[in-house]
């Protein structure tokens, strides 16, 4: 039985509930996500691509699969691709009136994108968190949260195992009366902070959170804000990453094959 895929899951639920924006957000999150095979029409020269382009009746569309033997079984022969992600493809055609046709006639989340998505999906990637200076002066718990939020923020900084410890969100009041949900990463790995924030930012935005504000902040292990949020946040633990796998012993050189250590001559 051939793989279901999480496209094929997302798609599924998009198309189960055509009214449901939020689930038709979620196909387009794990879009973005995923690492696709974008059909080209030669061979690469060096970085540069040039996708296999389409005309059909409902516009100019680009092909792509997010398996390889799905890839195959649209050409039925050996073809050229650029494996790329999601988001990486839709930042290239953006503007180019180019849709996007997704593992068309081999899937069962075959969908063809007009350049409109397309265009879309970019411009939404491209937002990013607005830098805020404003500093918590309290902590309570978080309430009133979109359904889902906190799985979309788990699924969102899942990746991100290694680069950061935990995240803790809490309703914080600010400086001037503010209140709102805060977000404090604990441990990130420095140079991690941006991709972070963007993280959770996307986790907002596509899981139809959109109108939901979460200030992101980073905090040391130890710091003292953590014992402030101890017993009102909610705690998203981030995965640890796998070790690395022990080398394999090298097998021993067989004598007079080591330049360091020349035979010995009796």
């Amino acid at each position: 039985m051939a793989e279901t895929t999480v496209l094929d899951f997302a798609h599924a639920a998009m198309t189960a509930a055509p009214d449901d924006g939020a689930a038709r957000l979620r196909f387009y999150h794990r879009l973005a996500d995923s690492e696709l095979l974008l059909l080209l029409e030669g061979d690469p020269q060096g970085d540069a691509i040039t996708p296999a382009i389409f005309t059909l009746e409902a516009g100019r569309f680009v092909m792509a699969f997010d398996r390889d033997d799905r890839l195959a079984a649209f050409c039925d022969a050996p073809a050229p691709y650029a494996a790329l992600p999601g988001r990486v493809i839709a930042a290239e055609l953006a503007g180019q009136g180019l849709g996007l046709g997704l593992n068309l006639g081999v899937a069962p989340s075959a969908i063809l994108l007009p350049a409109e998505a397309v265009d879309w999906l970019a411009g939404t990637l491209t937002q990013g968190p607005t830098p805020d200076d404003a500093r918590p002066t309290g902590f309570a718990p978080p309430e009133g949260l979109a359904p889902g939020l906190m799985q979309a923020l788990a699924d969102a900084l899942a990746p991100f195992g290694g680069l950061a410890r935990r995240a803790h969100l809490a309703r914080a009041r600010y400086d001037g009366g503010r209140e709102g949900h805060l977000l404090a990463i604990e441990a990130a790995r420095p140079g991690a902070e941006e991709a972070l924030a963007r993280a959770v930012h996307e986790a907002l935005v596509f899981s139809g959170a959109g109108d939901e504000i979460i200030d992101v902040t980073f905090v040391a292990k130890g710091d003292a804000a953590l014992a402030a949020l101890a017993g009102v946040a909610l705690v998203l633990d981030l995965p640890e990453p796998e070790p690395e796998p022990e080398p394999e012993p090298a097998a021993p050189a067989a004598p007079g094959m080591d330049p360091a250590r020349p035979p010995r001559l009796r």
